[in-house]
């Protein structure tokens, strides 16, 4: 589509710019600036009372999750997954994580997220909903094995994962990628880390790994190699010689900020599940003194409980400010920038995460007429501490709207919200009788 935002407050990466014009034309975006520039356009956008930015970047997810919205509540980490999420997830079909993943697209693109960085099972079927929602996602099968070398490459997830990067990488014109994922370090043995590793830079692949998301994750992996953390585990062999997102890494110390740094890998920050799950509070100021890519995720839905990426751009900056008992430690444009151009990175979006020329237009408009929004002395003081992810009116992936005013033009909300809830009646009949 061919359309101009005329008159509009956008966030660019020189700064709040009012009275805007921005012009897109098919995928990217041509122009930015001040008077409108010639040209015809199927549609000019008023953007009085309106804000343009990057999309979301949501760059740590288990998007198929929606299915186990408030279904574990109040439980330490392990009780809630031994529980509650491995007894439910044994009960998924394919069909399941198909819908629930639209679903989750859905939300997503409700609130500006414009792509995921999802580990789950079923990926062909995630695949699937993502291409039919015009999201974008990189999508990773996750791998939990203690397996020997032997039977490492032999592992049905293994096998899979690779699969699945050979089928679907770079499908629908770059909108799905495909990543490489190991749940964690006291989920897999050395011999499969090696090998998912290997396979990662021999193709180019990213990775995706959960990294010291709890006090006793991060002491219990000290104990069983030696002293070391799970970061300085993983580099001892060789993970992070491809690109990869460490989501959590609530227990990192600084000697694994610095590993990181060095690696030039991407921290992923989900303050709200854990919060929820009272894991702790990332020291976000630690990494990026040492220059590390910080982006934000969500985790799942049953750990959140929501795809609010304002809400969680929130939490990220006020908790930080707690745990350093000190109120300058982030700014919102710091805030603003880990969940827009630093999830990009991380997915290995170079062209996304910008209103820019040339860069691809993942935009989204934020209604600005609310009492909530006013004053406005600063838009980004108000995106991140005023706005909620209710407010997002339009989002746009690679120039096409996929979102606006209610209405998703590629998802049948109705049919998806009616499948998610017989999957779920009859989860919940095979756990409870």
């Amino acid at each position: 589509m061919n359309i101009l935002f005329k008159d509009i407050i956008a966030l660019t990466p020189n700064g709040v710019k009012e009275h805007c014009s921005v012009a897109v034309a098919g995928e990217k975006i041509v122009y930015v600036g001040e008077d409108p520039p010639p040209g015809d356009y199927e549609r000019v956008y008023d953007g009085r009372e309106r804000l343009l930015m990057p999309g979301f970047y949501n760059a740590h997810a288990h998007s198929p999750m929606t299915l186990m919205r408030g279904y574990g509540e109040n439980m330490k980490l392990n009780d809630w997954l031994t529980e509650r999420i491995f007894p439910f997830e044994e009960l998924l079909t394919s069909e399941d994580v198909y819908f629930a993943t639209l679903l989750a697209m859905a939300e997503s693109l409700r609130y500006g997220i414009v792509s995921s960085s999802d580990m789950y099972f079923f990926c062909e079927d995630m695949a699937r909903a993502v291409a039919e929602s015009g999201a974008k996602a990189n999508i990773a099968r996750g791998i939990a094995s203690d397996a020997d070398e032997k039977d490492a490459h032999n592992l049905r997830g293994f096998r899979e994962a690779t699969q699945l990067y050979e089928c679907y990488h770079g499908a629908e014109n770059g909108r799905i990628r495909v990543d490489m994922a190991l749940h964690a370090e006291y989920t897999s043995s050395p011999a499969v880390a090696r090998a998912l590793a290997d396979f990662a830079v021999q193709r180019g692949a990213r990775i995706q790994v959960h990294v010291s998301e709890t006090r006793a994750e991060h002491e219990a992996c000290k104990a069983r190699h030696g002293g070391l953390t799970p970061v300085a585990y993983f580099d001892s062999l060789g993970l992070f010689r491809a690109k990869t997102t460490a989501a959590h890494c609530v227990w990192a110390e600084e000697s694994d900020a610095d590993i990181l740094a060095a690696r030039d890998a991407t921290v992923a920050s989900c303050p709200v599940s854990n919060l929820k799950l009272s894991s702790g509070v990332c020291d976000i100021p630690m990494f990026f003194a040492r220059g590390v890519n910080m982006a934000i995720g969500t985790d799942g839905v049953a750990s959140n409980n929501n795809l609010d990426m304002i809400e969680e751009m929130k939490f990220f900056a006020l908790l930080t400010k707690e745990r350093k008992n000190d109120p300058t430690c982030i700014t919102p444009a710091q805030a603003i920038h880990a969940a827009t151009r630093a999830g990009a990175l991380a997915q290995g979006r170079d062209d996304c995460g910008c209103i820019e020329a040339g860069y691809r237009a993942d935009l989204i408009v934020l209604d600005l007429s609310g009492p909530h929004m006013i004053p406005m002395y600063d838009a980004r003081n108000n995106v991140v501490y005023a706005a909620s992810g209710g407010d997002t009116i339009l989002t746009m992936t690679d120039g096409t709207i996929v979102y606006e005013d209610g209405v998703f033009p590629f998802i049948d909300i109705e049919r998806v919200k009616s499948e998610v809830a017989r999957a779920s009646e009859r989860i919940l009949g095979a756990l409870h009788g």
